[in-house]
This record gives structure tokens, C-alpha cells and sequence, in this order.
């Protein structure tokens, strides 16, 4: 076995682990932004169809102010996406040039969706008082749209690397006579991309409930923190449970469709029923476990429903046909700490339904919004560890069962790819820092213009006055609203 392993290590072309780890590096990067690019633009929309429905001016300056950061955050997704799209041609020609007419249309699609939301955004941002507050609100409508469009094709792209379909190979192993729609459509496609797609809307809502929920614990207990908690909150409060179900969906799948990678995910190394569930744990090359909290025939349980579902393990195929041991453990922590964080994030969510059912309120517990503001960041680590059980599970495979990474990496010397590595991570420190930096000035200035805005003194900042109508005109002469209805309900309420 180790003699195996050896001799595939050494066969493996040099350039292949700098290859590796600059694409690993740049999409774990990339995927950061992409929950705000998918739903950011529905929660600001949320947001600012509440403030025109109610005459609500605090929910329309949350609005605004949620939108200039989507703007701020999509141009940074169009530096890190475009490098990601260089990637695909620069690093991995030999799965492009041999199978990019099979599934090259996901990007195709991702590309167009990219174009169109940077024209609904700009459109979108300029309608801020420049057009009629109805109006506005239905051209940004299609703004979430074509960002679930974008994702469409990326899921497309990967669902079709692990579950490939939609081709037939002629006699030198080319495809040939493609089927787009079976491309598109392969088995991996809807459980994929409905189980990315709210992942993408509950991140974002827990990561801006936080923002607030930090607000909140420093003593900021004003209207505009607690609406601009609640409404992001309460949609990924709601969207929890379903991201359970939509889980446990994708998994059966995988078992299906991909067993070696279930294997892999659940470390079970031979085939056989009554298997057991491990927690954690680190498998050996040998086939052992170790550590870990074993569960016996939990498994085959969870993949059938009964203790004597047959369970494929690593072992039934030859060793270059599968992850390593390694891989496998790196695979199975990520899928353990993917599936622990829904789990807390469902009794957080419990927390939250109980305490509104009771009082029709927020919580008051300092301790409910310590976890509400750590929520988000742990949604951002388990959607980096989604993609490493996608991508990690997969391997040896850069096209599962047709090509493998090795097959498909460039030419390119390894010298040369390191020195693009240490660059790109440059470049990436520099892009971040200063999008953090930007963060925080709008944050400044925001919190600047409020206070002057609550001076009896001070002279009224752009960003407090209303969104709509001249400078200085009130809410409820552009709206039509009532004065007694600007503020909507009380605060507190969530909806």
C-alpha cells in the first residue's frame, strides 16, 4: 500500500501542487464573496420594498446603505472572479481543451449573468433619488435573478465534474455528439445548486444580522439596529430548517451517485452494512480509525434509513482510483464541521422563533446576540468547508471517472507557479484589506451622519435625509404615506 502510494506521489508531475494550491487559494477566497453577490441583493430588496409599503425612512437608509455596500462588494467578486476564470485556461488546459465544449456553456451562462447584474446594480444605485420610489423598486427586482442566474452556471459547470454526462467518446476517448441539456442537467445539478442557493441567502443574513447584533451588544438599541437585525435574521432564521432537509438531500446523493466520495466523507473503508457513523476521527492508510466518536451502524442508517444499507467503501477501488487517506480525513472533518454548525444554527434559530412566539419581540439575552453575531462567520467557514468536501471528495478525478487532475494540469514549470502563487496572495491581502478599509469609512461615515442627524445643532448629512424626493423633503410627502406612519410599527418588530 505504501510502496502505492509512493510511486503515484513521485509519478505525479511537479507543477501539479502549486497548481493546486493557487486554485485552492483563489476560489476559497472568492467563495467569501459570493453569498453577498447571490442574496445580498435580495435581503437589500426585502429591506426596501418594507420601506416603501409602511412609509418606513429607517428601513428605506438601511436599504441604501445595504445597497452601496453590494456595490462596493461586487466589484471586488469581478477581480477574484475573473482571476478564477483565467485559472481554468491557464492552469488546467488539458480539462478545458478536451471537455470544455461539453460543459463551457455553465460559464458562458455565469458570464452573461455577471454582465447583466452589473448593469441592474449600477441602474439600481443611480435610481436613489433620481427616480420614482415604485419604480425604482421594480427595476432592482430583477437583481436577484440574475444573481441566482450566475449560480446557475457555475453549478451547472461543477455538477457536471462530478456527476459528468451528455457526450459519447469516439475511439481516441474525445467527446463527441453533446447533449447540452443532459450536460446541464446531470443528477448532481438540482440537489447542487438548491443546496448552494440557500446556503448562499442564510449566510448573508446571519452575516448582516451580525453586523447589527454587534450594535446591538454595545448598547446601540435604536430602531435602525433592530430592524436592520430582525429582517435579515428572521429570513435566515426561517431558511435554516429547509438547508437541514436541502443537506441531507444533497448526501443521499452523493451516496448514489458518487460513493467513492461518500466513502471518503464518512471514512468507510470496506463495503458492508451495520456500518458506523464516526465523528470526527483520522483514517490510516490501513484502513483504520482513529479518535473520533464512533456510533454504531448510524451510517447505513443515515444513508438508507436502515442498519442493513450496504455502504461502498475506499477499498473497492484501486488505490488511483481514489482519495488518500489523507484527503479523506481533510474531507470528512470539513463535512463534520459543516454539519455541526447547521446543527447549532437550527437551535439558534429555535431560540429565536420561541422568544418571538412568546413576546412578539426580540430576544433581550446579551448571550442570544453573542451567538447571533458569531453565526455569520460560522456560516463562512462551513461554506468553505461545503467546497472542500465537493472538491477534496472528488479527487483523484478533475472530471470524476474520465480525467483525472494530473491529466489536466498545465505545462508550466513549477518554479513559475509558485512565484504566480505568491503574487496572487499579494494581490488578494492588498484587494481584501482594502475592501475592509472601505467597509469601515462607509461605517464612519454612516455613524457621522446619524449623529448629526439626532443634533438638534448639527446640519443634516446626505446619507440620513431620505432617499427619495429633493433634499430635506419628508418621507411622507414623497411616498404618500401619513405622518403618524414614517416610523411603521414600534420598534421591535420583526416584520
Amino acid at each position: 500500500m505504501h510502496t502505492t502510494t509512493a510511486l503515484l506521489a513521485n509519478a505525479a508531475p511537479p507543477q501539479l501542487l502549486p497548481a493546486r494550491q493557487l486554485m485552492a487559494f483563489t476560489l476559497a477566497s472568492h467563495i467569501l464573496l459570493v453569498p453577498f453577490g447571490v442574496a445580498l441583493p435580495c435581503i437589500t430588496l426585502l429591506m426596501h420594498h418594507r420601506g416603501l409599503r409602511r412609509g418606513d425612512d429607517v428601513a428605506l437608509k438601511l436599504a441604501r446603505r445595504w445597497s452601496a455596500v453590494m456595490a462596493v462588494q461586487f466589484a471586488i467578486g469581478v477581480v477574484t472572479g475573473t482571476v478564477l476564470s483565467f485559472e481554468f485556461g491557464l492552469l488546467w488546459p488539458g480539462m478545458m481543451g478536451r471537455w470544455g465544449d461539453v460543459f463551457g456553456l455553465g460559464f458562458g451562462v455565469e458570464a452573461w449573468a455577471f454582465f447583466l447584474e452589473a448593469v441592474l446594480i449600477a441602474i439600481y444605485l443611480y435610481g436613489w433619488r433620481r427616480l420614482k420610489p415604485w419604480t425604482h423598486f421594480w427595476l432592482g427586482l430583477p437583481l436577484p435573478l440574475a444573481a441566482l442566474l450566475g449560480a446557475f452556471g457555475i453549478i451547472a459547470a461543477n455538477s457536471w465534474m462530478n456527476t459528468p454526462q451528455g457526450f459519447t467518446l469516439d475511439v481516441a476517448g474525445r467527446p463527441v455528439d453533446v447533449d447540452v441539456r443532459q450536460a446541464i442537467f446531470t443528477p448532481m445539478f438540482g440537489p447542487e445548486y438548491w443546496h448552494f442557493a440557500v446556503a448562499m441567502f442564510l449566510t448573508a443574513g446571519y452575516v448582516v444580522a451580525g453586523v447589527y447584533a454587534v450594535g446591538l451588544l454595545r448598547g446601540r438599541r435604536d430602531r435602525y439596529h433592530r430592524l436592520g437585525f430582525a429582517l435579515p435574521f428572521t429570513a435566515a432564521a426561517i431558511l435554516t430548517p429547509i438547508q437541514l432537509v436541502l443537506g441531507d438531500s444533497i448526501a443521499r446523493s452523493v451516496f448514489h451517485k458518487q460513493p467513492i466520495k461518500f466513502a471518503a466523507t464518512e471514512v468507510v473503508w470496506k463495503t458492508d452494512t451495520h456500518v458506523p457513523e464516526y465523528i470526527f476521527g483520522r483514517l490510516h492508510a490501513d484502513g483504520t480509525v482513529s479518535g473520533g466518536l464512533r456510533i454504531p451502524q448510524l451510517d447505513s442508517v443515515l444513508a438508507g434509513f436502515r442498519p442493513g444499507t450496504r455502504v461502498t467503501g475506499l477499498s473497492s477501488v484501486p488505490p488511483e482510483d481514489r482519495p488518500t487517506a489523507t484527503q479523506a480525513t481533510i474531507v470528512h472533518w470539513a463535512f463534520d464541521v459543516m454539519v455541526i454548525i447547521g446543527s447549532l444554527l437550527i437551535l439558534l434559530a429555535l431560540w429565536y422563533a420561541w422568544y418571538w412566539w412568546r413576546h412578539r419581540d426580540l430576544p433581550r439575552s446579551r448571550w442570544f446576540y453573542r451567538c447571533a453575531a458569531v453565526a455569520g462567520a460560522a456560516c463562512l467557514v462551513a461554506v468553505e468547508c461545503g467546497w472542500v468536501t465537493t472538491e477534496v471528495g472528488r479527487q483523484p478525478w478533475i472530471v470524476y471517472g474520465h480525467m483525472r487532475v494530473s491529466a489536466a494540469v498545465t505545462p508550466t514549470g513549477a518554479s513559475s507557479l509558485w512565484t504566480m502563487f505568491t503574487v496572487v496572495v499579494v494581490v488578494y491581502v492588498a484587494i481584501f484589506a482594502s475592501f475592509l478599509a472601505v467597509l469601515l469609512k462607509m461605517r464612519t461615515r454612516w455613524r457621522i451622519a446619524d449623529a448629526s442627524e439626532a443634533s438638534a445643532t448639527a446640519p443634516q448629512a446626505p446619507e440620513a435625509d431620505t432617499p427619495y424626493g429633493p433634499r430635506g423633503e419628508p418621507l411622507a410627502t414623497v411616498t404618500g404615506a401619513a405622518p403618524g406612519e414614517r416610523h411603521g410599527r414600534p420598534p421591535g418588530g420583526a416584520s
